[in-house]
Protein backbone atom coordinates (compact mmCIF):
# COMPACT_ATOMS: atom_id res chain seq x y z
CA UNK A 1 0.00 0.00 0.00
CA UNK A 2 1.21 3.65 -1.05
CA UNK A 3 2.15 6.18 1.76
CA UNK A 4 -0.59 8.29 0.52
CA UNK A 5 -2.93 5.29 0.89
CA UNK A 6 -1.73 4.85 3.77
CA UNK A 7 -2.54 8.45 5.29
CA UNK A 8 -5.77 8.76 3.58
CA UNK A 9 -7.05 5.26 5.04
CA UNK A 10 -5.59 6.81 8.89
CA UNK A 11 -7.36 10.37 7.98
CA UNK A 12 -10.60 8.67 7.29
CA UNK A 13 -10.38 6.41 10.92
CA UNK A 14 -10.24 9.53 12.83
CA UNK A 15 -12.38 11.69 10.67
CA UNK A 16 -15.03 8.66 11.34
CA UNK A 17 -14.11 8.50 14.95
CA UNK A 18 -14.78 12.03 15.54
CA UNK A 19 -18.20 12.52 13.16
CA UNK A 20 -19.46 9.45 15.11
CA UNK A 21 -18.91 11.36 18.47
CA UNK A 22 -20.07 14.43 17.43
CA UNK A 23 -23.17 12.66 16.34
CA UNK A 24 -23.62 10.99 19.85
CA UNK A 25 -23.06 13.91 21.20
CA UNK A 26 -25.72 15.57 19.72
CA UNK A 27 -28.19 13.20 19.65
CA UNK A 28 -27.82 12.72 23.47
CA UNK A 29 -29.09 16.25 23.67
CA UNK A 30 -32.69 15.73 22.44
CA UNK A 31 -33.72 13.32 25.04
CA UNK A 32 -32.80 15.55 28.44
CA UNK A 33 -35.01 14.60 30.60
CA UNK A 34 -35.08 11.55 30.16
CA UNK A 35 -31.56 10.82 30.30
CA UNK A 36 -31.18 13.03 33.35
CA UNK A 37 -34.02 10.84 35.32
CA UNK A 38 -32.38 7.77 34.26
CA UNK A 39 -28.89 9.20 35.59
CA UNK A 40 -30.84 9.88 38.68
CA UNK A 41 -32.22 6.40 39.25
CA UNK A 42 -28.33 4.99 38.84
CA UNK A 43 -26.59 7.59 40.81
CA UNK A 44 -27.48 10.21 44.17
CA UNK A 45 -25.53 13.70 43.36
CA UNK A 46 -27.35 16.31 44.51
CA UNK A 47 -26.19 18.19 41.23
CA UNK A 48 -27.75 15.57 38.92
CA UNK A 49 -30.68 15.90 41.33
CA UNK A 50 -30.93 19.79 41.02
CA UNK A 51 -30.70 19.62 37.39
CA UNK A 52 -33.30 17.05 36.63
CA UNK A 53 -35.49 18.67 39.10
CA UNK A 54 -34.68 21.59 36.94
CA UNK A 55 -35.42 19.62 33.52
CA UNK A 56 -38.74 18.09 35.21
CA UNK A 57 -39.97 21.72 35.98
CA UNK A 58 -39.21 23.71 33.05
CA UNK A 59 -40.26 20.70 30.93
CA UNK A 60 -43.39 20.46 32.86
CA UNK A 61 -44.35 24.19 32.88
CA UNK A 62 -42.53 25.80 30.41
CA UNK A 63 -41.38 23.18 27.89
CA UNK A 64 -40.10 25.98 25.00
CA UNK A 65 -37.50 26.24 27.26
CA UNK A 66 -35.77 22.97 25.93
CA UNK A 67 -36.00 24.08 22.53
CA UNK A 68 -32.86 25.33 23.31
CA UNK A 69 -31.17 21.79 23.54
CA UNK A 70 -32.76 20.64 20.07
CA UNK A 71 -30.60 23.50 18.51
CA UNK A 72 -27.74 22.28 20.55
CA UNK A 73 -28.59 18.73 19.37
CA UNK A 74 -29.07 19.72 15.93
CA UNK A 75 -25.59 22.05 16.10
CA UNK A 76 -24.03 19.33 16.71
CA UNK A 77 -25.39 17.27 13.70
CA UNK A 78 -24.74 19.83 11.05
CA UNK A 79 -20.96 20.32 12.24
CA UNK A 80 -20.65 16.83 11.56
CA UNK A 81 -22.07 17.20 8.40
CA UNK A 82 -18.98 20.20 8.02
CA UNK A 83 -16.57 17.10 8.45
CA UNK A 84 -17.93 15.62 5.25
CA UNK A 85 -15.87 17.58 3.34
CA UNK A 86 -12.80 16.43 4.93
CA UNK A 87 -13.19 13.24 4.30
CA UNK A 88 -13.81 13.92 0.26
CA UNK A 89 -11.02 15.81 -0.22
CA UNK A 90 -9.00 16.23 3.30
CA UNK A 91 -6.48 18.65 1.89
CA UNK A 92 -8.74 21.31 0.19
CA UNK A 93 -11.03 21.33 3.45
CA UNK A 94 -8.14 21.26 5.80
CA UNK A 95 -10.04 24.54 6.91
CA UNK A 96 -13.13 22.81 8.53
CA UNK A 97 -10.38 20.90 11.12
CA UNK A 98 -8.87 23.72 11.89
CA UNK A 99 -12.34 25.33 12.38
CA UNK A 100 -13.12 22.68 14.77
CA UNK A 101 -9.83 22.90 16.76
CA UNK A 102 -10.85 26.55 17.31
CA UNK A 103 -14.01 26.03 18.32
CA UNK A 104 -12.51 23.05 20.71
CA UNK A 105 -10.24 25.88 22.43
CA UNK A 106 -13.63 28.18 22.25
CA UNK A 107 -15.36 25.76 24.75
CA UNK A 108 -12.61 26.69 27.60
CA UNK A 109 -13.33 30.10 27.88
CA UNK A 110 -17.22 29.90 27.61
CA UNK A 111 -17.40 27.28 30.34
CA UNK A 112 -15.27 29.51 32.47
CA UNK A 113 -17.56 32.91 32.00
CA UNK A 114 -21.12 31.34 31.29
CA UNK A 115 -20.53 28.35 34.25
CA UNK A 116 -20.42 30.92 36.92
CA UNK A 117 -23.12 33.05 35.92
CA UNK A 118 -24.94 30.24 35.32
CA UNK A 119 -24.58 28.66 38.38
CA UNK A 120 -22.65 25.54 37.56
CA UNK A 121 -19.95 24.13 40.01
CA UNK A 122 -16.76 24.57 39.14
CA UNK A 123 -16.20 20.83 38.91
CA UNK A 124 -18.75 20.58 36.23
CA UNK A 125 -17.47 22.95 34.07
CA UNK A 126 -14.33 21.36 34.06
CA UNK A 127 -16.10 18.17 32.56
CA UNK A 128 -18.14 20.38 30.02
CA UNK A 129 -13.98 22.02 29.54
CA UNK A 130 -12.83 18.37 29.30
CA UNK A 131 -14.84 18.43 25.95
CA UNK A 132 -12.53 20.81 24.22
CA UNK A 133 -9.69 19.19 25.55
CA UNK A 134 -10.64 15.63 24.51
CA UNK A 135 -12.40 16.99 21.13
CA UNK A 136 -9.17 18.93 19.96
CA UNK A 137 -6.96 15.32 20.35
CA UNK A 138 -8.45 13.48 16.58
CA UNK A 139 -8.53 17.07 15.13
CA UNK A 140 -4.47 17.69 16.55
CA UNK A 141 -4.00 14.34 14.64
CA UNK A 142 -6.46 14.77 11.69
CA UNK A 143 -4.75 18.44 10.82
CA UNK A 144 -0.71 16.76 10.72
CA UNK A 145 -2.09 13.87 9.02
CA UNK A 146 -3.69 15.83 6.19
CA UNK A 147 -0.52 17.99 6.35
CA UNK A 148 1.78 15.19 6.24
CA UNK A 149 -0.68 14.18 2.48
CA UNK A 150 -0.37 17.42 1.70
CA UNK A 151 3.37 17.31 1.68
CA UNK A 152 3.93 13.86 -0.41
CA UNK A 153 4.30 14.54 -4.27
CA UNK A 154 1.96 14.36 -6.93
CA UNK A 155 0.77 11.12 -8.24
CA UNK A 156 1.35 10.97 -11.76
Amino acid sequence: MSERNALRRRIRAWLILFIVCLVLSGLTAFPLVTELRWANSLVSHAWLARVGEGLDQADAQYPFLLYGTDWLAFAHLVIAVFFYGVLRDPVRNIWIIEAGMIACAGVIPLALFCGPIRGIPFGWSLIDMSFGVFGVIPLVALRRLVKRLEALPATA
